[in-house]
């Protein structure tokens, strides 16, 4: 039952319910918004598909289905461990139950590091975005830290109202940035392409080429924050069905939407010439492709949209940080006053304000140091928070078989050890392809990269040292990590 607290005035008692969550707030449609709009898919689209297709070729779009294949396999152990796990920790708590508190410690410390990296670092997308957008459709040059400033208010504006508000302003901006991927594909579909549509892209010929190794590493970073979708379960009606619903819906729509648009692509040029365009205008291949198939005021439409899909993407991605930071205050890992809940809009509004400082601290600094907000404050932070939750993923698929093996279940051998163990190889695979072109995401030095990489395993041990503190100091806490809520408490 929820707490509640004793109000006196004039000798009258009134017990007066503590705030909470919204549970029941969200069903499968709204939780799928908000992880699709994390991965950004118009800004993944429009900013690196070309990157991939100049890497490798016209089998790209093949790489995009092969990573959504990947981890809807890891799917498959991970919703049926939801159905089992009702903590509000999602990784950490699933990493937990299978493999023990020092790592699902470390796990938690990753987790929020990752998250935090994934998030802060597209402030700075958002001043490059804005920047190129004011440039095309005005020829003006404005500056970037302003705009990114004004992001974090907006973002952390955002957080600070119901989980209800959150829902709908992704709703909108998602259907708005899949509309004008759709309306470039239909465009290209009507008019037949350049030299006629063709699905050679498929074809193992162009697909099993050394550029797909790089096209890999790219499609597995788009899906990034698919997971979420279990942050949301104290929030979710029913969900031991919708947040399994949301997550499938998720990785499922992502990979054939991204296969679609990035074949969409291809065709718009033709299989002779988009690499060519790929690599002499990467950044403009798509505005070039829905100028010619659609019109220039589409173009215009685009340049804007890009702006609202890198907001939608933050929003998101500040909602996932608020509650993994709500769950760990409540956990007694980070103070307690984080823990506290807005009486009217439910939202864990204090640990969005202190998420949204740490954000604008980050953004300074980069900018006092002279960074390009591009090519390091994005690239520099997100790095590290992508391999961690890559990293994350691949604990969890570990987590999964040892979880059955030591509880009472009525689920499969195919979904509790089959399906973990195979997403775990690919998903080590995927880790190792990411690492390997790591400077295809970051354009930076080898030292540059390995001190990047460095910060996973970094932020890993450092997790495990405070399981170790905490199991001698504070034993209470370390022995009530990621317990399980009270039967009333989250379904």
């Amino acid at each position: 039952m929820p707490v509640t607290h004793s109000a006196s005035t004039s000798g009258e008692s009134t017990s007066v319910p503590a705030p909470s969550l919204h549970s029941g707030s969200l069903g499968t449609t709204d939780i799928a918004f908000f992880v699709v709009s994390a991965a950004a898919p118009l800004t993944v689209m429009a900013g690196v598909a070309p990157l991939a297709i100049m890497l490798g070729g016209i089998g790209a779009p093949a790489g995009y289905l092969i990573a959504g294949v990947t981890l809807a396999v890891f799917a498959i152990g991970f919703t049926t461990m939801s159905r089992h796990v009702r903590s509000g920790g999602a990784f950490y708590a699933y990493i937990t139950r299978g493999l023990g508190r020092g790592l699902g410690i470390a796990a938690a410390l990753l987790a929020l590091v990752g998250y935090n990296g994934m998030e802060i670092g597209v402030y700075g997308l958002l001043g490059s975005a804005t920047q190129g957008t004011a440039h095309a459709l005005f020829g003006v040059d404005i500056p970037w830290l302003p705009v990114s400033l004004a992001g974090l208010l907006l973002i952390g504006y955002g957080g600070y109202r119901s989980i209800e508000f959150g829902a709908k302003v992704l709703g909108i901006l998602l259907v708005a940035e899949i509309g004008i991927l759709a309306l470039l594909a239909i465009g290209v579909l009507i008019k037949g392409g350049a030299s006629g549509l063709s699905l050679d892209s498929f074809a193992p010929g162009n697909v099993l080429v050394p550029g797909t190794a790089a096209v890999l590493a790219f499609a597995f970073a788009a899906f990034t924050g698919f997971e979420s979708t279990v942050i949301y379960r104290r929030e979710a009606r029913d969900p031991a069905r919708t947040v399994p619903r949301a997550t499938y819906l998720a990785v499922g729509f992502l990979g054939l939407f991204y296969a679609f648009i990035v074949w969409t692509a291809i065709q718009a040029f033709g299989a002779a010439q988009v690499v060519a365009a790929a690599g002499a205008d990467p950044a403009g291949l798509f505005f070039s492709a829905i100028t010619t198939y659609v019109g220039e005021w589409a173009a215009d439409l685009m340049h804007v949209l890009i702006v609202t899909s890198v907001l939608a993407s933050l929003l998101a991605f500040h909602n996932a940080i608020n509650r993994y930071g709500l769950a760990l205050a409540e956990e007694g890992i980070l103070p307690k006053a984080l823990a506290r809940l807005h009486p009217r809009h439910g939202s864990p509004y204090v640990v969005g304000l202190v998420q949204t400082v740490l954000g604008a601290v980050v953004v300074l600094a980069f900018a006092t140091a002279g960074a390009d907000p591009y090519g390091q404050l994005l690239l520099w932070v997100n790095t590290p928070g992508m391999l961690g939750l890559m990293a994350l993923q691949l604990l969890v698929a570990l987590a999964v078989p040892f979880y059955f093996r030591r509880v009472r279940h009525r689920e499969g051998v195919l979904r509790t050890v089959v399906a973990p163990v195979a997403a775990a190889v690919l998903l080590a695979a995927a880790i190792t392809l990411v690492i390997t072109h790591l400077d295809l995401f970051t354009g930076a030095s080898a030292t540059v990269n390995t001190l990047l990489a460095a910060i996973v395993p970094v932020v890993f041990l450092a997790g495990l040292a405070l399981a170790w503190w905490l199991r001698r100091v504070r034993p209470e806490v370390y022995r009530h990590f990621a317990a399980e809520p009270p039967a009333d408490a989250g379904d």
